[in-house]
């Protein structure tokens, strides 16, 4: 028996230093064929003695179904908000208003990409992952342990052999643009609703009952943020707890950067708008925090959010209009596709009158109705697009389109090939 519990132990060790190399150093050293060997042969060993099956095995990523979905959860730290800034004298703004208080400049700031995703807190006792939750309320969160567990960069165990007694942290689940159009393909072609954003598919990826549906989602975690530790190194600026973070295996924001002013600050907001779509997920903005933990300590906090702390928010990229009307453009080769008359809005930075539904489909599975309330995006160079209706705001007078039977330019038929998306 000593030599079965031993080789658990070695499988569950090698198995969470591969996970790890895979999935937060992205430099693994074996094949996925042999990744799945390990698992297997711990899932048997494991199933033929499941009194040695333990929470933070690797075989516990996907778990039942949850019983008590959700149960409340109180946060061993409030979470607050953060102020925003819109613009370049509003960041100078907050830095005069910490200067009147500190006496001087604070020593150095830290910027970090504001992703767009479900902020969540973990909770570790012992090096061992305890509760994860949602944000909530700040002061109370819902309990999803079952469906984080799920999530291959969530460390089920620190690493490094001196973990402190008690840790909380916080982060945020994304789902890169990539997973995310792969998912919406998928639910298209099964008929299943669309979702509007990667934040919303995130979001409703980690909040299901069933935690293998969960799993079966591409889903990341950015790590920003030291909470409450019990024991650990002394720790003094913002960047320390990073690092610190990253070395107990939590995948933290390659983007993120210390600078010494101001100045070099406003170089960062400028340079992560104009990159933001290079990523592979979205942000909406830049996080900007003091870095020294005294200085921080110093400032103190409002009653909503830390005077340290600054959101950079850039210009959206979605916002809600009314839908005008639905109209068809005929292209060159004559193929028909429906384009939305909006109310113009200011999107994305340009103001949007015109947006493009795709085609006939899109129209029926969206069920984007004349006269709805719609939610339009506009990132980068893109042609905007309508993402969907707010169903909520309908008042029952919208209208459903339906594809023309002629050409309003010439009167032909519009006919659609079988099989074909696309009318002609």
């Amino acid at each position: 028996m000593d030599q079965v519990v031993e080789r658990i132990e070695h499988l569950r060790a090698e198995l969470r230093e591969h996970a790890y190399r895979y999935y937060v150093l992205d430099d693994p050293v074996i094949s996925d064929a042999q990744y799945d060997a390990l698992m297997k042969e711990l899932q048997e060993l494991e199933r033929q003695h499941p009194e040695l099956i333990t929470p933070d095995s690797p075989t516990q990523r996907v778990g039942t179904p949850v019983t008590d979905l959700f149960r409340p959860v109180t946060h061993l730290r409030p979470l607050l908000s953060l102020d925003n800034a819109e613009t370049r004298e509003d960041l100078e703004a907050w830095q005069q208003r910490m200067i009147r208080q500190l006496g001087r400049e604070p020593r150095g700031y830290v910027c970090e990409p504001k992703i767009d995703g479900l902020a969540v807190v973990l909770v570790y006792r012992d090096g061992v992952l305890d509760v994860g939750a949602t944000r909530g309320d700040g002061t109370t969160g819902e309990d999803i342990t079952a469906n984080l567990r799920t999530i291959k960069q969530v460390p089920l165990r620190l690493r490094g052999g001196d973990v402190p007694a008690l840790l909380e942290v916080r982060g945020e689940v994304y789902m890169p643009v990539k997973a995310f159009e792969e998912l919406n393909e998928r639910q298209a072609e099964e008929g299943r609703q669309i979702f509007a954003n990667p934040r919303n598919a995130a979001a409703g990826s980690v909040r299901q009952k069933d935690p293998s549906i969960t799993a079966s989602r591409a889903l990341g975690i950015w790590v920003y943020q030291l909470g409450i530790v019990e024991g650990g190194p002394e720790l003094g600026t913002h960047w320390e707890t990073i690092e610190y973070l990253a070395s107990l295996g939590f995948k933290t924001n390659p983007e993120s950067r210390r600078v010494e002013t101001i100045a070099k600050v406003f170089e960062y907001v400028e340079q992560a708008e104009q990159r933001r779509h290079s990523l592979g997920y979205q942000t909406d903005g830049v996080v900007i925090k003091v870095d020294s933990l005294s200085d921080q300590e110093a400032l103190g906090y409002t009653a909503r959010a830390p005077r340290w702390a600054i959101a950079f928010k850039f210009p959206p990229e979605e916002q809600v209009t009314r839908l005008r009307d639905i109209r068809i453009n005929v292209g060159r080769t004559g193929a028909a596709t429906p384009f939305a008359v909006l109310e113009p809005v200011f999107v994305g930075g340009a103001t949007v009158t015109y947006a493009t539904l795709h085609n006939e489909d899109q129209v029926r599975l969206k069920d984007v109705r004349i006269g709805d309330q719609v939610i339009v995006r506009r990132a980068g160079d893109v042609i905007p697009e309508v993402v969907g209706p707010v169903v909520s705001a309908r008042t029952g007078e919208e209208k459903v389109w339906e594809m023309p039977g002629t050409c309003p330019f010439c009167g032909s038929p519009i006919v659609r090939p079988e099989g074909e998306a696309v009318a002609r």
